[in-house]
């Protein structure tokens, strides 16, 4: 029991507390330790201090120890306290680990945590920490997928190059189709959002049929020129690029950034292409649909409009495309590439050369 402390504060100590106290912004327990000591070198007695403090007698004293040893500084860090948590074998962690870079017995996949626990003899939540310890995630798998285009950089540098440094009296656009989006209909309506609960959606849906939107987005402004057919031949295809060619101006180049979609290389639209020699098509590499700046927008017509859209009809879709199309070129925002063509080529070359060494 801790008896006859007495504090003295110096005028730089005492004003430190006093500001820490009176600071609106200090945490809680800061004002209230400062305040401990402050009454202490007042001379008030350690039943007043418990009171005003709102702690208890061993907390008052805690702290006028804890002032004593380091001053003012002491009374802003909390000392660390040892885990109640036993520290496991070494020799079974690392078999944990083992277990879980192998391949599991019988017909699974993956190891969890569940199992490795069994096969240890120790808890599934000691197995989330060793795995949390050593990075292990395996209910986790992240997909991917190389092109084998054998003009894969110089495909990249081209269409990079057009987003980065566009020709001059030219239009740059990312053009690309996104098909078979579903009119879907709830069978029932869903309960909106309100404090303390989130919004509803019935999982049950009825189709309405589906629509295929053509859409070319502008590289240099943001704008989107969009268009909702039933198919996507390359007679609708043809009828878009025809739609292009009215709505950009005649003394514009036009660059189109497009995918290897079977209809883009049609013979017929090969055959139009001839014809408008002002249009240049820039194809991306195989299995690299991700360059094409477009499909930054049909992710957001899906996130927004599209994963949580109740429509009666493929009118009422469509409808509902072309709002959304028309809202988003009230706002444009110029597309902005910021990756180097050198760090995505060596990155694919990195890709190949590790699947390579596994097998």
């Amino acid at each position: 029991m801790l008896t006859g402390i007495s504090i003295s504060l110096n005028p730089s100590d005492r004003a430190r507390l006093v500001g820490i106290a009176g600071d609106r912004n200090s945490p809680q327990k800061h004002v209230w330790r400062a305040q401990i000591v402050l009454l202490s070198a007042d001379g008030v007695g350690t039943n007043e201090i418990m009171r005003v403090t709102g702690t208890s007698k061993t907390c008052v004293w805690r702290w006028q120890q804890r002032f004593m040893e380091a001053g003012a500084d002491g009374l802003l860090v909390d000392k660390t306290r040892p885990s109640r948590i036993p520290l496991l074998d070494a020799a079974v962690v690392e078999r944990a680990v083992a277990l879980t870079l192998t391949e599991p017995p019988g017909e699974t996949t993956h190891w969890t945590a569940a199992a490795v626990a069994v096969a240890c003899t120790i808890s599934i939540s000691s197995v989330h920490r060793i795995w949390r310890s050593h990075g292990l995630r395996p209910h986790q798998i992240r997909q991917f997928k190389l092109s084998n285009d054998p003009n894969f950089a110089a495909k990249v540098r081209d269409i990079v190059g057009l987003y980065v440094n566009p020709p001059e009296h030219a239009v740059v656009l990312s053009v690309d189709e996104k098909s078979q989006i579903q009119a879907l209909d709830r069978t029932q309506p869903g309960l909106p959002l309100k404090k303390g609960r989130c919004g509803t959606m019935t999982h049950d849906y009825k189709r309405n049929g589906t629509t295929t939107l053509f859409a070319a987005f502008n590289v240099l402004e943001g704008s989107v020129i969009g268009r909702c057919m039933q198919r996507h031949t390359h007679q609708e295809f043809i009828r878009f690029l025809n739609a292009i060619e009215n709505q950009v101006p005649a003394s514009k180049q036009v660059h189109v950034v497009l995918d290897n979609y079977a209809t883009h290389k049609h013979p017929k639209v090969i055959e139009w292409l001839g014809r408008h020699e002002r249009f240049t098509f820039h194809f991306t590499p195989t299995s690299a649909s991700w360059i094409n700046a477009v499909e930054g927008f049909f992710a957001k017509l899906t996130n927004r409009r599209l994963k949580r859209g109740v429509f009666h009809s493929i009118v009422a879709l469509q409808a509902a495309i072309n709002r959304f199309v028309k809202e988003a070129n009230q706002n444009p925002k110029p597309f902005r590439w910021t990756k180097d063509p050198d760090e995505i080529i060596a990155a694919v070359r990195r890709g190949h050369q590790a699947l390579d060494s596994h097998h």
